[in-house]
């Protein structure tokens, strides 16, 4: 199995001014695509048409499209869903507004616990599983702490001795990664912006879990 891992929001704290005027994210956004080896060119598949379609060249961001273009994407996914019931297409945003102080001290603390609550249940029973966040996600000084981590909770929470291959790849180069920042933006403006097209489109078709909501 292959999982691909993007976020949208960010991990700061400053909540005393609007989102990038002086402000951080109130919501972040984590999304994760799992793909079965046999279907493990779908999600690449699909972003290499919408490429096609418009025209781009370079890497097209999500937080650059527009609403026509996301709701794209939306029904292109439900196809791609349908025609391969065995992805799973699993989301997780945070209200951080609501995380206790002691936690904001950490940004990697929020980020870690999040992907704790989603991975595991999808890949305990592999016998092993690559995982590919965003290079640019990760930050310097947190090393190897979230596979680490990952791979405490498989072994002693899950009791699973899945194989957990850590590789971080570059988005820029990557449609698969494209694919989840997409999905990730369109869950997180949803929450952040209260609209998204895409994701009201989306909602029945993947799962979007909810932490620190009041």
């Amino acid at each position: 199995m292959h999982v691909y891992l993007d976020e949208s929001g960010d991990t700061g704290w400053t909540f005393t001014h609007p989102f990038r005027r002086g402000g951080s994210s109130r919501f972040l956004c984590l999304a994760f695509i799992f793909l079965p080896h046999d279907d493990r060119k779908a999600a690449r598949n699909l972003m290499t048409e919408m490429y096609r379609a418009y025209g781009w060249l370079g890497e097209k961001k999500a937080a650059d499209t527009i609403d026509s273009q996301q709701l794209d994407f939306a029904h292109r996914t439900i196809n791609m869903l349908q025609a391969h019931p065995r992805i799973k297409i699993d989301c997780i945003v945070t209200q951080k507004e609501n995380v206790q102080p002691h936690i904001r001290l950490d940004g990697n603390k929020i980020y870690n616990y999040m992907c704790k609550l989603v991975i595991p249940e999808h890949v305990q029973t592999e016998p092993f599983f690559y995982f590919h966040p965003d290079k640019r996600s990760i930050r310097v000084d947190s090393g190897r702490s979230l596979p680490d981590y990952l791979e405490m909770v498989l072994g002693f929470d899950y009791d699973s001795s899945v194989e957990l291959r850590y590789e971080p790849l570059e988005s820029t180069n990557n449609r698969s990664l494209h694919f989840v920042d997409w999905m990730a933006n369109c869950v997180w403006r949803k929450f952040e912006n209260n609209h998204s097209p895409a994701f009201d489109l989306l909602e029945h078709s993947i799962r979007v879990r909810r932490l620190f909501f009041g």
